[in-house]
């Protein structure tokens, strides 16, 4: 007992910040927790799993702390970190399956594959010496057979059209780079437009070559898009907020109950600190997003145009286990320039009634009308330049609210689309039309212009939704569909041909919040 408790000691030095922390600590507590699971392992009538003991023990500790804490397994760990990192170890494909086979969508520029000489549209159906096509293997399975160490080599069977036989290439692994910037593009000859996907260790260098290169095209306004970001790491945000603000602004600072303050401030010399500026978010933008939308809104640099925020301001510290597996503990909180905490109310150990926030949300009109909305009037504050009103307490409340349109689409295309329908055909399209479509169409800027989605191939999907018993309630309902589905396939084909940046140009002209936000932006 007295060697664990030292281990124990030890481990808590490590992660403690003060001796302050260590007299909180009630070693009688950590000693009954072994004892108990001690005595389970030896004592317990079955055989117990002592790697789930313990990992059940601790999820059910964290479950009765905040929403936000939370235990991965080693596995879980390196997905969750992966998308943040940069970059992960693999073969440098896009892919998606058709009936059972990976179809190669596109080969990451410059990446191992396209080295290789591996194309868009090539079906890799051997993998080594595996048989990955139409073997109902599961498509994390498959990436693990793809993805491994720098520098090792992987042998893959390739199945490409108007090739009769099956060719063969090896191709070195290597660093392949995860970006978080979704798209970026000019919407007009003096509008830029960029979405951030998430925040992470490579945000900041993305979005300050993203904005040169829309620089050189003569970008005069930028409308930056962060609806549907999650968040990411902390540090991200200094990155971003500090191309907006100047040199030594505010960007947040953290408070906890054992945790110094921290503070963040632009570093200076950011690209885009004087120049108009439009920031969108949406009820599913948190934690980063909401840090730097909260921070630009202090500061009166810019005009935020969508819906109130998902409202997480709670900071939690990555714990690496032995085992590779990892806590992530809340341990302070953020607040903004102005002093808003925006992490909307919670009880500890009801998450299922805080991830059913959302739908409350929905439920009482929130999303749909900005009458609804009831901001906490006892946690009123005042930007720092203009002194306008914002409230802490539930998120960051948009200046310029733009409802959610709830009629925007069928009950009958809603179910195609659950069905995965859209994104199936779209995709067997591209692989029987690419060359047909990239010869026919030069650029992205002549398809969006004069594409139209094929009739027969609204049909086929039509066809497959019927077969699962999906169908209209009436000819209304279909021919809304129709014209629909004629859109979000042509979206859907230029995203499988070129890339996200072009889909998002075709989807955006149908996404109210963009189109509100690009009248703005051009008033300024």
């Amino acid at each position: 007992m007295k060697k664990i408790a030292f281990l124990l000691i030890a481990a808590l030095c490590s992660l403690t910040a003060s001796a302050q922390s260590l007299n909180d600590i009630d070693f009688e507590q950590l000693k009954k927790l072994q004892v108990a699971q001690a005595a389970i392992i030896s004592l317990y009538v079955d055989t117990v799993d002592q790697k789930k003991l313990a990992e059940d023990a601790i999820r059910g500790m964290l479950k009765e702390l905040d929403p936000h804490s939370s235990y991965s397994n080693p596995e879980e760990t390196k997905k969750l970190n992966e998308p943040l990192e940069g970059s992960f170890e693999g073969i440098g494909v896009q892919f998606n399956m058709v009936e059972d086979t990976l179809v190669v969508i596109q080969t990451i520029s410059k990446g191992p594959s396209e080295r290789a000489g591996i194309l868009a549209g090539d079906r890799i159906v051997f993998v080594d010496k595996d048989t990955i096509a139409g073997v109902k293997m599961d498509r994390t399975d498959i990436m693990k057979k793809l993805r491994g160490p720098k520098d090792t080599k992987v042998t893959l069977g390739i199945v490409r059209r108007s090739v009769p036989e099956v060719l063969y290439f090896t191709v070195k692994r290597d660093k392949i780079p995860v970006h978080t910037i979704e798209g970026a593009y000019m919407m007009d000859e003096e509008v830029g437009y960029i979405r951030i996907d998430r925040f992470g260790q490579t945000t900041g260098s993305e979005l300050r070559a993203k904005i040169n290169e829309l620089k050189e095209q003569g970008m005069k306004r930028l409308i930056l898009d962060l609806e549907q970001n999650g968040g990411g790491y902390l540090m991200a945000t200094q990155d971003v907020a500090g191309e907006f603000l100047e040199g030594g602004a505010l960007i947040v600072y953290t408070d906890g109950r054992s945790t110094p303050r921290m503070t963040l401030d632009a570093k200076g010399g950011g690209l885009w600190t004087k120049e108009p500026l439009v920031v969108l978010v949406d009820e599913y933008s948190a934690s980063a997003a909401e840090i730097v939308s909260g921070a630009l809104q202090d500061h009166d640099r810019c005009a935020i145009v969508g819906r109130r925020t998902f409202g997480k301001g709670l900071v939690q510290r990555p714990i690496d286990l032995p085992d590779g597996s990892m806590i992530r503990l809340t341990v302070s909180h953020y607040y903004t320039p102005s002093g808003r905490c925006i992490q909307k109310p919670y009880e500890k150990g009801k998450g299922e009634d805080y991830d059913k926030d959302l739908n409350t949300r929905y439920e009482h009109g929130e999303l749909t009308c900005i009458d609804s909305i009831h901001l906490d009037s006892t946690k009123v504050y005042r930007t720092l330049v203009k002194g306008r009103t914002v409230y802490g307490g539930g998120g960051i409340m948009p200046d310029e609210f733009v409802p959610l349109d709830t009629t925007t689409y069928s009950k009958y295309y809603i179910a195609i689309r659950r069905h995965n329908l859209i994104n199936d055909y779209a995709l067997r399209y591209v692989d029987r039309n690419r060359s047909k479509v990239l010869k026919h169409y030069k650029t992205f800027g002549d398809y969006e212009k004069n594409f139209v989605t094929p009739d027969d191939l609204i049909e086929e999907v039509l066809a497959a939704a019927e077969k699962k018993g999906v169908k209209p309630k009436d000819d209304a309902e279909r021919k809304s569909a129709i014209e629909d589905l004629r859109f979000t396939l042509k979206s859907l084909i230029a995203y499988d041909i070129w890339d996200r940046s072009e889909y998002l140009q075709l989807f955006n002209t149908k996404n109210d919040i963009v189109k509100r936000g690009y009248e703005i932006v051009k008033k300024i």
